[in-house]
């Protein structure tokens, strides 16, 4: 396995990361957000009242995004037991 191989196959698991976070750390970001408005609106100062909804989003992103997730990982773990002896030599 030559450097550029192994820095090739670093930069695309650090792609599929961020890939995989995106969704759910949106979702949790403009959750919190909107939970934050609402919260100086009504001048509300609950420090748990965000916990719930963000983590109900979480979930929600997951349950959205995670067939797109684990094809995603199943592709990119393919190809890697498929291009071993490649990388092997």
């Amino acid at each position: 396995m030559t450097d550029s191989m192994a820095m090739e196959i670093g930069k695309n698991a650090l792609i599929l990361t961020l890939q995989m976070a995106l969704p759910v750390l949106i979702f949790s970001l403009i959750t919190g957000l909107t939970i934050s408005i609402l919260q100086a609106v009504t001048q509300i100062q609950e420090f748990t009242l965000t916990f719930i909804p963000k983590l109900l989003a979480t979930m929600l992103a997951l349950a959205i995004f995670g067939p797109w997730m684990l094809t995603k990982l199943i592709d990119f773990t393919t190809s890697i037991f498929v291009n071993l002896p490649t990388y092997i030599k």
